[in-house]
Parts: C-alpha cells; structure tokens; sequence
C-alpha cells in the first residue's frame, strides 16, 4: 500500500491540497462579498423589516431559492459557458471558483438573514426611536449583535465549499477531487481515494473546529 505513495504522488497530494484551498478561500471571500448585502437586503426588506418592500423581497427570495435548489453537479455544467467567459476555460481552479462562488453567494445569504433575525428587534425599534438611520442600523445594530451567528453561517459554507470543491474534480476542477477521481478511480487506487477522503475530514475538522472557537469568543464578548 506505501509502495504506491511515490515522492511525485506525494507531490501532487500537496499541489492538489493547495489548489483545495486556494478554491475554497478565493470563492468563501468572493461569495461572502455577495452573500451578505444580499442576505441583508432579504432581512431589511421582508414584510416588517425596516425597509420593507415585499415585492423586491420576493424577487431576491425566488432568485435565491433558484441558485439554491439547483445542484451543484448541474450548475457547473449549466455556467460552463459563463465561467469560460469570466476564465478563458472551464477546466481548472480558477474555472472552479466561478460556479462555487455562485453556489456559496445564495447559501451564505439565506444564512446570514437568518442570523439578522435572530437579533431583538426591540433593538432596532429603539434605534429607529432615536432617529438612526439604515446604514446605522445595519452596521451599529444588526450587523455587530448578529456577528457569532454570522461567523457560524461562514463556518458552514466554508466546509459545504470543501465537499463542492472535491465534487468539481469531476470535470477537471484541479484539488483533492479531482486527485481522488484521475488516481483513485480511474486508476483502481483505493489506497489514494481513502487518503484524500482523510485529508478532507481533518480539514473539514480543522476549519468547523475554528469556526466554534470563533463563535465561542464572539459570543462571550
């Protein structure tokens, strides 16, 4: 079983778990950029927010919901041509990162207004009373009181990114999936296909295990 881990293949475990994380960060900041003014504007204006607008709502809430029930598998295949025209390919790293920062935006949207919900509106109705503004509201209240659960809400489309990213390899998305997929199945190397499922867990353990840790101190604070 040792035989088969070859300084080369040890090489390109390391090549493949840099491209990993180099996936996953690049479409986590990228998708948290548009996943929470998004998750936002979907708090601010559902019916009682302090911007209500129940149309705009509804538009934001179905185009949401769109990107979130379709499956990964497909949005990459769908956006190929999208993500061509954003890269220059479809194959690769930086060509993942495009249909993951997609599939992250709505994600982390959807959790970060669950977040701002959870914060007293009786702190946004005293706010209003002494005459704040939204921006202020936002930033002063919502934003500050919400954080813990807004930390946990990144922790979570952090390690849904890390599955994504290996399901990527499929097409030739570069990481530890497609390692798993070109040495593990396609080669009959079971031994290669276990340690990157390994490497996965203890990165996913790594990355919920910071997340807690964060929330723990944030919370406390």
């Amino acid at each position: 079983m040792f035989d088969t881990f070859t300084p080369q293949l040890l090489e390109l475990f390391a090549t493949s778990f840099w491209e990993t994380l180099v996936m996953v960060g690049i479409s986590g900041v990228a998708g948290a950029a548009l996943g929470l003014p998004l998750g936002i504007w979907l708090h601010l204006t559902h019916p009682g927010g302090v911007q209500a607008n129940p149309k705009l709502n509804r538009v934001l809430g179905t185009t949401v919901n769109a990107v979130r029930s379709t499956p990964f598998i497909i949005l990459l295949v769908a956006i190929i041509p999208f993500t061509r025209l954003v890269t220059g390919s479809s194959i690769g790293t930086a060509a993942a990162v495009v249909p993951l920062t997609i599939a992250a935006a709505p994600f982390i949207a959807r959790l970060i207004e669950s977040a701002l919900r959870e914060v007293d509106h009786g702190l946004v109705e005293a706010a209003l009373a002494m005459g704040a503004t939204t921006p202020q509201i936002v930033f002063k209240v919502l934003l500050p009181e919400a954080l813990p659960g807004i930390v946990a809400a990144l922790t979570i489309t952090l390690v849904s990114l890390t599955g994504y990213s290996a399901m990527a390899g499929a097409i030739g998305g570069g990481g530890l999936g497609d390692l798993g997929i070109r040495y593990g199945y396609q080669r009959f190397l079971p031994e290669v296909m276990l340690a990157v499922v390994l490497v996965l867990i203890a990165f996913v353990q790594a990355v919920q295990s910071a997340g807690d840790w964060a929330v723990r101190r944030l919370s406390h604070k």
